[in-house]
């Protein structure tokens, strides 16, 4: 007897074999995108937040009693006092840093300066006077001056005086010591003598292999306005947090450190002016906010504060990174140092002058 089989329903009996039998399929797992990373970590910043907030009820009570404490009350009233007071300068003093950063063409800087690098040097240092910015964008423009051809000598007196002596650093520095006017015209002279002799000085004694040509900031967008908001995200970020961690410093040295051993550091003149401006360079505060710390600072002398005031804004943790990255690690070894010394001596020639 005859065992036939009934062909499969739907399926063409005449088509060839190999047809019926489809390749097998390889499946891949696809890679995550960008967005979908960026939306995973969007997706726990209302947990990480949440456990926070929950952390922050549950220890109410021993945060409270800590808060209470008169030492803490100290604190939070210099920290507080020193942000609100040098909050609105920092924010004026990045929105201008970043339109002029942006909009305003590195070759008018080159057409604005003479060709002799000598006079260039002195002019470059006058023109930070006039044009808003803290240290955050002098080194990217400091940069862009020295790729479009400005000689590096008047780059980089433009690079120390820009964050030192622009009328936002001058008016604010006028509002946290309103008892004190010579303090301005003090931060003025130091800041652009230095600036002049340590472009003169790097004019007669630098070398081309010692400076890297930089390559494009992120002021150079492929959109003005793109740049522009970028550029203001990126300082007001940096600057705010060396802003707050300025301000706690500041909080602490006049809540917790002993008086005693801030009385013996201000009473001897060198120690003070060597204290503070190692401080300043430690605490990377941006200028157009270091003036609120320095005058909380009320046991050392207006020398010694006008140390502060000069060293910080030339040479400081952050700007030793940024001329680093900028125009070379071997640069930044040579001219942080010898910044350092001479911003201290400035001071304190001018200080025995005019304080």
């Amino acid at each position: 007897m005859a065992i036939t089989r009934p062909a499969p329903t739907g399926t063409d009996t005449h088509e060839p074999t190999c047809d019926a039998a489809p390749e097998p399929q390889t499946t891949q797992t696809p890679t995550p995108t960008p967005a979908a990373a960026r939306s995973g970590s969007e997706s726990r910043s209302p947990l990480v937040l949440t456990m926070l907030l929950l952390t922050l009820v549950l220890l109410q009570g021993p945060i409270r009693g800590a808060l209470d404490a008169p030492v803490m009350q100290s604190w939070m009233t210099v920290f507080v006092a020193v942000l609100v007071q040098a909050l609105p300068f920092l924010v004026l003093g990045v929105l201008l840093s970043a339109a002029i950063a942006v909009f305003v063409p590195p070759a008018f800087f080159a057409r604005a300066l003479p060709s002799r690098p000598a006079l260039a040097v002195p002019v470059a240092g006058m023109a930070g006077a006039m044009l808003p910015g803290c240290e955050c964008a002098s080194v990217p423009v400091a940069g862009a001056l020295v790729r479009r051809g400005v000689t590096p000598a008047a780059a980089l007196a433009f690079l120390l005086s820009a964050p030192a002596i622009n009328p936002i650093v001058l008016t604010a520095t006028a509002v946290a010591f309103p008892r004190d006017p010579e303090m301005v015209v003090g931060r003025f002279v130091a800041s652009l003598l230095v600036s002049c002799v340590m472009g003169w000085l790097w004019q007669r004694l630098g070398r081309t292999d010692w400076l890297r040509t930089p390559g494009r900031s992120h002021y150079e967008g492929p959109s003005k306005g793109a740049a522009f908001w970028n550029s203001v995200r990126h300082d007001v970020m940096h600057a705010g947090g060396f802003l707050v961690v300025g301000a706690m410093a500041a909080a602490t040295l006049k809540a917790v450190a002993p008086a005693s051993w801030l009385r013996t550091a201000a009473e001897n003149p060198l120690v003070a002016i060597l204290a503070l401006a190692v401080l300043a360079v430690l605490l990377s505060i941006c200028s157009e906010a270091d003036a609120f710390v320095a005058a909380s600072l009320t046991q050392f002398s207006l020398t010694a504060k006008l140390a502060f005031l000069v060293v910080g804004p030339m040479i400081d943790l952050k700007l030793f990174a940024m001329q680093a990255g900028t125009f070379g690690r071997g640069f930044a070894l040579r001219f942080a140092p010898a910044t350092f010394v001479l911003a201290i001596t400035g001071a304190v020639l001018t200080g025995a002058v005019l304080l």
